[in-house]
């Protein structure tokens, strides 16, 4: 069977990429409906039968399957159709026009994650086109609502707990790898098999209130202020889960040398302790790897006091903790309150659990080995995020996720410092590449005799 058009397919891609940003979906409010309609659409054209769920007002999600023989479970195409606010003064192209210029298509959702929910439909409809004969469902999900509402929106977390069966999968493609970074001169490419738990909290301390002018040991401020201190001195326990202990052995081999040596380092706590102490201290990735071995409680807002001259009863701290694979709320606690102390009292606001996906499956082998193809320069490393996505949800209905949206950037422009940014774009030429290598993971592995 013939290759598709690959300069065609470019083409396609590009018009469907500009459609969408066309549309804004800016969350919130996200009014992603007119997106799903714009896909069901297309789809319908296609002589699909995309299904159209609204969540709520103007809030739409997008679902449709190219049914297999049954031999090998589905495999889930998926990605959000909202994007985040933009201001248009800090642009040098309108956010919602989809210019093309110098190369690159301009807009917000560009990369996060409408150039995805492009190319993922592009590839769905090769497939489509092209008859192939396919050993498993192929599902494509457009969904609404990731940026801003989470267990109470009207997106992926909506669409589990209301259609589960519509994405019941063995495996999830989704945003946040794939691309190419530059990494102490290698190019590596990395693919998301993690990402960290999310436990928001406030912790408060209590003392005595009192005139100012008469101060005291039993104060709730300086209480307060010494737990956020030790935690700022002392940090969390290391921990080394399978995602990283993959990532510093690939990342090391890759880069060799002392960086090579340091990295290797980090797979002890002894060794960690002296890298990121040492060699590591001062490097550009140091927080990355921090984040990588330990659990982190981040203070990001205090709270105290009312007047000047009176000592108050109560001071806050609100703290972003991020937990590893392997660790639950409860786990998390213990190990923040033996640094904080057990005295104070802890008030969790949010929790979502760490996700972790094996890196020794045959799918993931495929999409290293697509990547190399396409690149004989990429060193193709799993990581793990130290935020969070929609495959969390994903994961309660036991279909575990790789974050794999192929891009390709110039050298010099790194994929991450676009996100949210002013000016977000994508390569023409880069989004094409990654339309390519998509669809040749996807297509071997619905098509291929083995599976595993």
């Amino acid at each position: 069977m013939p290759d598709p058009n690959w300069p065609a397919v470019a083409d396609e891609t590009v018009r469907h990429l500009q459609a969408l940003i066309r549309l804004d979906t800016t969350n919130p409010p996200g009014s992603e409906l007119v997106a799903a309609e714009y896909i069901a659409g297309v789809l319908r054209a296609e002589d699909l039968e995309p299904l159209v769920l609204e969540s709520g007002p103007g809030r739409g999600n997008v679902v449709a399957r190219l049914k297999g023989s049954g031999e090998a479970p589905p495999i889930l195409l998926y990605g959000h159709t909202d994007v985040v606010p933009a201001e248009p003064a800090h642009w040098t192209h309108p956010p919602f026009a989809a210019d093309i210029a110098d190369g690159f298509l301009w807009g917000r959702g560009a990369l996060d994650m409408k150039g995805t929910v492009a190319q993922q439909l592009m590839v769905f409809m090769l497939l489509k086109r092209m008859g192939l004969p396919l050993r498993r469902d192929v599902i494509l999900a457009a969904t609404a609502d990731e940026e801003v509402n989470g267990e109470d929106g009207f997106g992926l977390a909506w669409l589990v707990k209301h259609h589960p069966d519509l994405l019941k999968a063995e495996f999830g493609l989704t945003e946040l790898g794939g691309y190419n970074l530059d990494f102490a001169g290698k190019t590596v490419y990395p693919i998301q098999v993690a990402e960290k738990g999310t436990c928001w909290l406030k912790v408060r301390a209590r003392g005595r209130p009192c005139h100012g002018s008469m101060p005291h040991r039993d104060n709730a401020v300086v209480h307060l202020a010494r737990a956020v201190d030790r935690l700022a001195t002392r940090g969390l326990p290391y921990h080394l889960c399978a995602a990283a202990d993959g990532f510093l052995d690939a990342a090391s081999a890759a880069v060799g040398g002392p960086l090579g040596n340091a990295l290797h380092l980090l797979k002890s706590p002894l060794g960690a302790e002296q890298a990121l102490q040492g060699p590591l201290k001062e490097h550009d990735l140091n927080p990355f790897f921090v984040a990588m071995l330990h659990n982190t409680a981040t203070p990001t807002g205090l709270a105290a006091g009312y007047k000047t001259n009176v000592i108050p009863g109560e001071a806050e701290v609100t703290i972003d903790g991020r937990t590893l694979p392997g660790f639950d709320t409860a786990a998390f606690l213990a190990e923040l309150k033996a640094v904080m102390g057990e005295e104070l009292e802890y008030e969790v606001t949010m929790e979502s659990p760490p996700l972790e996906t094996r890196h020794d499956t045959r799918l993931f082998a495929l999409m290293a080995d697509t990547l190399r193809r396409h690149d004989p320069q990429a060193q193709v490393l799993p990581y793990m995020m130290s935020g969070a996505t929609d495959a969390k949800y994903m994961a309660r209905l036991g279909v575990p996720s790789y974050g794999f949206a192929p891009v390709q950037m110039p050298r010099g422009m790194e994929f991450p410092s676009l996100f949210h940014a002013h000016d977000e774009r994508v390569p023409v030429a880069g989004l094409a590449w990654g339309v390519q290598v998509l669809f040749e993971v996807v297509k071997a592995h619905c098509t291929e005799q083995l599976f595993g």
